[in-house]
């Protein structure tokens, strides 16, 4: 009996880890280029440069293998340009700084750094499917996407009016008190709270964060001088981002079956 429970246990992690990897793909592409573009150079093309060519080649193959689905890239490239939206505003108020040349480069911001925001959309994404998520008491989205709202927009506004993040996840936390993500693995279902699962994804790119400016994909102002590792306050910003990433898709799955479902009703009538 203990060694069926065991061995169980040990498959149900595999398999979990198996579609927590594939979900991080995109992203640990990312990774491998930061860490493989600090050490190659190519003559005539700048680092920025060759990491925006790799990640839309890494793009197109991952929709092309299947990897991605239509939908997922469209979700993705809505990410992208809100990464983007954030990028341009948060190097002009000298947040962090991309150093190095590029012909990519629009105020002082590359356009590869969009992919690291589409990254995170990529994961939430195949997450989804891979696992078959799906959400228990979700509120209604008059409640929902305030909260995703109002956690983008702090990222501008903490610079005029001061920053408000802590009230915003505590309404996080009363507005999403109920709301459980249940996956399964290997065909059993599971459960987690989903302010849990935000925290616990905020964490993992923190974590990655501190790898991304190792190899310089961006700098902080404290970093100029020499790398160390990130703030940890830097944890309460992913959080923030994961709550707007992981509401906003779920707002779209939810919009995408409710339409499946009326189609669905629609053909049936007609027949």
């Amino acid at each position: 009996m203990n060694t069926t429970r065991l061995r169980n246990g040990v498959l149900d992690l595999a398999h979990f880890t198996y579609q927590e990897a594939m979900s991080c793909l995109f992203a640990v592409f990312i990774f491998g280029m930061l860490a493989i573009s600090h050490k190659l150079q190519i003559p005539g093309l700048h680092r920025y440069d060759l990491l925006l060519i790799a990640c839309l080649l890494m793009q197109v193959l991952m929709y092309k293998t299947g990897l991605e689905t239509k939908d997922e890239v469209k979700v993705i490239a809505v990410f992208h340009l809100i990464g983007l939206a954030l990028e341009l505003f948060k190097v002009q108020m000298g947040s962090w700084a991309y150093p190095e040349p590029a012909w990519s480069k629009i105020a002082g911001v590359p356009l590869y750094s969009g992919f690291m925001y589409a990254s995170v959309a990529s994961y939430v994404c195949q997450a989804w499917r891979r696992l078959d998520m799906q959400l228990s008491y979700y509120p209604k989205w008059w409640l929902a996407m305030p909260v995703a709202a109002a956690g983008y927009l702090n990222f501008f506004t903490h610079h005029y009016i001061g920053d408000y993040r802590w009230w915003i996840l505590l309404a996080v936390v009363v507005v999403f008190w109920r709301t459980r993500v249940l996956y399964q693995v290997r065909g059993r279902v599971r459960s987690m709270p989903l302010v849990l699962a935000f925290f616990l994804v905020g964490l993992f790119i923190y974590f990655g964060e501190n790898i991304a400016t190792f190899y310089g994909a961006w700098q902080y102002p404290d970093q100029k001088q020499g790398w160390h590792l990130v703030d940890l306050s830097k944890i309460s910003s992913w959080f923030l981002l994961i709550i707007v990433e992981g509401i906003l898709v779920a707002q779209m799955k939810r919009v995408k079956a409710n339409l499946t479902h009326e189609e669905a009703k629609r053909q049936t009538s007609a027949a």
